[in-house]
């Protein structure tokens, strides 16, 4: 167990080295929000800006599941990965990835979530409440993934999440912390929940990522 602690400390203490200008100018300070890459209308293409950007981000295996594909030398199998990532204070990413073995699979899902991460709209929508603070969200959103559809409503301060326990763990990722939620569709399709929910936050800024 120890060994596998200090190889994951010198994985995560391995020295970033940029491949993009956005990158350098992260590095060298001169960037120093994720906010302002938006506003600029600038992408992300290395996870490791988020990282340094965002130090309190934190990630979550929506799931994991067996992929099968035949062909002539035999059937191959692989793990599909699905991951959310958020700072539980207004920005959220959902990423997959495959790969031979469940951890590689899930190291990619995780940064593909970090290239996928958005800024996400919050506010105090609900007419029972209005005490200005960012709780809940603006107004009603929704979004679409598959055959799931998942509608978020504003709710009053202290109300908190009305949801389920999966949709509950990926509103707080997002910051969300009082809130309606209404699903449609095959829910326990996880895949699919997480990325309806990541549509829903995605078109209310009218983003088309």
């Amino acid at each position: 167990m120890m060994a596998y602690a200090r190889r994951d400390r010198q994985e995560e203490e391995q020295v970033w080295v940029p491949r993009t200008k956005l990158g350098t100018l992260v590095n060298e300070g001169k960037i120093t929000s994720l906010d302002e890459i938006f506003r600029n209308g600038q992408r992300v293409r290395e996870a490791e800006i988020v990282k340094k950007l965002l130090p309190d981000l934190r990630n979550e295996v929506v799931g994991v599941s067996v992929v099968q594909k035949q062909t002539d030398a035999g059937e191959l199998t692989r793990f599909l990965a699905i991951v959310a990532v958020g700072n539980g204070a207004g920005w959220f990413g959902v990423g997959k990835g495959k790969a031979m073995q469940t951890r590689e699979a899930i190291e990619k899902a995780t940064t593909a979530a970090l290239l996928n991460i958005i800024p996400v709209k919050l506010g105090c929508g609900s007419w029972e409440c209005r005490d200005g603070r960012p709780h809940s969200v603006p107004y009603k959103i929704r979004g679409k993934s598959g055959s799931v559809t998942v509608e978020i409503m504003p709710a009053p301060r202290a109300l908190g999440l009305v949801a389920g326990p999966a949709l509950k763990s990926l509103l707080q990722l997002a910051g969300v912390k009082d809130a309606w939620v209404k699903t449609f569709g095959s829910t326990n399709t996880m895949s699919s929940l997480a990325n309806a929910v990541y549509d829903a936050f995605r078109q209310s800024h009218g983003l088309n990522v």
